[in-house]
């Protein structure tokens, strides 16, 4: 068995590079046999070739996202995932202590999802150090897109894995899995890099993006994505200065629209795909939609505040009670509005809680109480008015974290990095809580 970094790269290299629409595009999932090689781009790309790389990247980093959504939020006890895979009501919650298995879909799907996103971005890279098409200004364009999509992808493995390969741009030589700090780390410093390329690129240059992008899509805009970044891996590090000089430059608006930010987007067309976290509603008692559901935890529910909309906005009660492996729940999600609703990368709800988090790192409680009385009134909820102290706002921090990103891929990282993971509720009789996925097996041969 080879390793599956590895193999990603030389199935690229075997193949050809699909250069389709800027609406959709992938360059590692299509072997076209008229187009350009890997080998062919990498090193003689025309300025269409680097655009058809850089959207080809964009729609490859919603590549495991399905698995890496619903699988997490399982183990984290936000929903299950009623359908005909008994692993996801047992693997998932170590249904009478069963151990996740490193070589399961849950395991493999979004580690190979977003390591063929981070290739694709290096073949990008290489690209536009072996090409004559554009000038120096637009290469910094292309190489800060590069990096901080790079730094995206990995942010998400070191969330779900807890540890990541960072260096894996020579598919020979790899480098080490790093844990979790350093893995942060390395991600800032890319960040960082990604910085000075995209100050550096000019004030003409506008990515080749879908509309996702719409509004992040020159060096200056996209520059505000990147700082978010930033800001999200500082706190994830424990460094709420860094986090909050972070926000200055990114688009966080305290008093801003919640859902303004850069958006994965969806299509049915060909070589396009469907949002694969949207589930049709079950319309009626006698049409309910059993066949593969989202139901939400019934402590979801049960543990929401009076009044507290995003309960509303996000679920709904189904026309009769779901039960499945000694599970039951009464309401199924309605996150989606349908199978093409855009799915956000980073908004500004998010950094909104990023910046409470960060002043409560820095012990600034008083505007972090202020950023939570945001969210707070824009679910219909009063003020916080809890105590002034760390203690009680990180409390306050989750809660509205649980309910502002519910079913994201947020909780079970956000458990575990407050030590809180064996707090969450087992369904079952000999169930065991989780916080990350194995390491892939092929990844430790």
């Amino acid at each position: 068995m080879k390793n599956n970094i590895k193999l990603i790269s030389k199935y690229m290299m075997a193949g050809s590079v699909v250069l389709t629409s800027l609406l959709s595009c992938s360059i590692d999932e299509i072997a076209d046999p008229n187009g350009p090689s890997v080998d062919v781009v990498s090193n003689a790309a025309t300025k269409t070739q680097l655009d058809e790389l850089a959207v080809g990247l964009e729609s490859s980093i919603r590549n495991g996202l399905g698995v890496e959504v619903t699988a997490s939020g399982i183990m984290a006890r936000e929903l299950y995932l009623f359908d005909a895979d008994p692993r996801n009501t047992g693997d998932l919650l170590g249904k009478n202590g069963i151990q996740l298995d490193n070589n399961s879909f849950y395991s493999t799907a979004q580690w190979n999802g977003n390591y063929r996103a981070i290739k694709n971005a290096n073949v990008l890279i290489e690209a536009i150090s072996n090409t004559d098409a554009v000038d120096v200004t637009e290469k910094n364009g292309y190489l800060g897109f590069a990096k901080t999509m790079i730094s995206y992808e990995l942010i998400q493995i070191l969330k779900s894995y807890h540890q990541a390969r960072v260096d894996v741009s020579d598919p020979d030589n790899l480098g080490p899995l790093l844990e979790i700090s350093a893995g942060f780390d390395y991600v800032i410093q890319l960040l960082n890099e990604a910085n000075t390329d995209l100050n550096a690129a000019g004030t003409e240059f506008v990515f080749p993006l879908s509309t996702g992008f719409s509004g992040f899509d020159t060096p200056s805009t996209f520059l505000e994505f990147n700082r978010a970044l930033v800001a999200v891996a500082s706190v994830y590090n424990g460094n709420g200065q860094d986090a909050l000089d972070a926000l200055d430059d990114s688009f966080f608006n305290l008093s801003g629209a919640l859902e303004t930010g850069p958006k994965h987007v969806f299509g049915l067309g060909g070589n396009d795909q469907a949002n694969p976290v949207f589930r049709a509603p079950s319309e009626s008692a006698a049409e309910p939609n059993n066949g593969d559901q989202i139901i939400v935890h019934d402590s979801w529910i049960n543990d929401a505040e009076a009044g507290d909309t995003r309960v509303a906005n996000k679920t709904a009660v189904r026309p009769d009670p779901s039960i499945q492996d000694d599970l039951s729940g009464a309401y199924e999600t309605r996150l989606y509005a349908s199978s093409t609703s855009p799915v956000d990368l980073v908004r500004n709800e998010e950094l909104i809680l990023v910046y409470a988090e960060a002043n409560i790192l820095t012990t600034n409680f008083v505007e972090a109480a202020n950023a939570l009385s945001v969210i707070r009134n824009s679910a219909g909820l009063s003020d916080y008015t809890g105590a002034l102290t760390q203690s009680a706002l990180t409390d306050e921090l989750l809660r509205q974290r649980r309910y502002s990103l519910w079913s994201e891929n947020h909780r079970m990282f956000d458990m575990w990095r407050y030590g809180r993971s064996q707090t969450l509720p087992k369904d079952r009789s000999g169930d065991v809580i989780y916080s990350s996925f194995p390491i892939p097996l092929s990844e430790n041969l």
